[in-house]
């Protein structure tokens, strides 16, 4: 019967599910922190999304005035090159200012909330290197 193994085969778990990035990985207390069921359903302020959201927001209508300018190559040239740049990363340990992401944004000569506040010596990311690095690396 066709009909009945291919039904099988649709309804059976699929091995990504059962690895350890999957479905049954308990949660990492000491990298992610607590949960709360309230925080991860309901976003806690009306302008929380669209505060997560500005900078993606802002990069489509910088994109679409582009193409309305300039064309679509003006839009394609500049999502490659930030492409580009976000492959180009330190090590998970070390602080980046992300200085060629900054430029592309036009941001450079912009003093915002993050250049004042995000001292990286107060920062929680600072942690063995070696462990990060596996960590990063999936060996963990």
């Amino acid at each position: 019967n066709s009909r009945g193994t291919a039904s099988l085969l649709k309804d059976s778990i699929s091995f990504a599910e059962v690895s350890a990035s999957g479905l049954f990985e308990g949660h990492d207390l000491l990298r992610r922190g607590f949960t709360s069921v309230r925080n991860e359903l309901l976003p806690s302020h009306p302008l929380e999304l669209t505060e997560k959201n500005f900078q993606l927001n802002q990069d489509k209508t910088n994109f679409a005035t582009l193409r309305n300018i300039q064309g679509i190559h003006a839009p394609l040239k500049l999502q490659m090159e930030f492409r580009a740049v976000k492959q180009i990363q330190r090590l998970p340990f070390l602080h980046s200012s992300n200085m060629a992401m900054d430029i592309l944004r036009g941001n450079d000569e912009c003093i915002g909330f993050e250049d004042i506040l995000n001292d990286p010596s107060q920062s929680e990311v600072m942690g063995e290197p070696h462990i990060m690095m596996e960590h990063k690396l999936g060996l963990l």
